[in-house]
């Protein structure tokens, strides 16, 4: 009995290896590893997105454009930039156009407009014979207008119907024109003589014509003066000269 029952679990045994190979000769018995084989199955999705990049070059080409587009818009920026620059650069335009005007003031156009002359019409004038120093005559300019006005050069003398012009004292020359406010003077020394006598051609003048210079050089500044002289006149000969405008009465005598 005993035998007989070893006999039945040997055959069991066999019959049960007989079963498992036969199911691995078929491949039934592979589903296990099928789950493994399943692994790198599921592993090709991510073969397919590695290589998703590959097949994305137009995507990269998006991205260079997008890079451009970044790009661009850092050129947006920078034109923004430069459009804030050329703000600056515009009111640095006005601020120029500006500079012309200020320009233009001591120009042509507004300058001319701006610039006053002192004549005899907008001025009272006289002229006296001084003592110190010797042989000499101060004339005097105030203006009596209700503007400012602009005394340019020198006076242009004339006694009676002399035939010649005195010249002015070119050391006399100031840095500036002098320009006078209402109510202000300016002055205009003569050397009437030579104290040594080595002048010629000495006469009395009786009356005496002050000339006023415009913008340039012996150009007409507007009426001239004639001030009063003392009544038995006053002497001079070939040194008689000039000076320029001054607004010191003390630097129209210094020569």
């Amino acid at each position: 009995m005993r035998t007989s029952r070893l006999q039945l679990l040997a055959a069991a045994g066999v019959a049960v290896a007989s079963l498992a190979l036969t199911a691995c000769q078929d491949g039934t018995g592979t589903r296990d590893e099928g789950a493994s084989t399943s692994g790198p199955v599921a592993s090709a999705p991510s073969d397919t997105s590695s290589q998703a990049p590959k097949e994305s070059a137009p995507d990269n080409g998006g991205n260079d454009s997008s890079a451009n587009g970044s790009s661009a818009n850092g050129s947006s920026g920078d034109a923004a930039g430069t459009g804030d620059s050329g703000g600056k650069g515009s009111s640095a335009g006005k601020g120029g156009s500006s500079a012309g005007k200020g320009s233009a003031a001591g120009g042509s156009d507004d300058g001319s407009s701006s610039f006053n002359p002192c004549n005899g019409s907008n001025t009272s004038v006289t002229a006296e014979p001084v003592s110190r120093p010797v042989n000499h005559m101060l004339i005097t300019v105030e203006n009596t207008g209700s503007q400012n006005c602009d005394l340019t050069y020198y006076p242009v003398l004339r006694f009676d119907e002399m035939q010649w012009v005195p010249q002015p004292v070119e050391d006399s020359k100031p840095q500036a024109v002098v320009t006078l406010a209402p109510g202000e003077s300016a002055y205009a020394g003569v050397l009437l003589s030579a104290a040594d006598g080595s002048g010629s051609g000495g006469a009395t003048g009786k009356k005496l014509t002050v000339g006023f210079q415009g913008r340039t050089p012996n150009s007409d500044g507007g009426p001239a003066a004639i001030p009063a002289l003392p009544a038995k006149g006053v002497y001079y000969d070939s040194s008689l000269t000039v000076t320029y405008w001054q607004s010191s009465m003390d630097d129209a005598l210094a020569y």
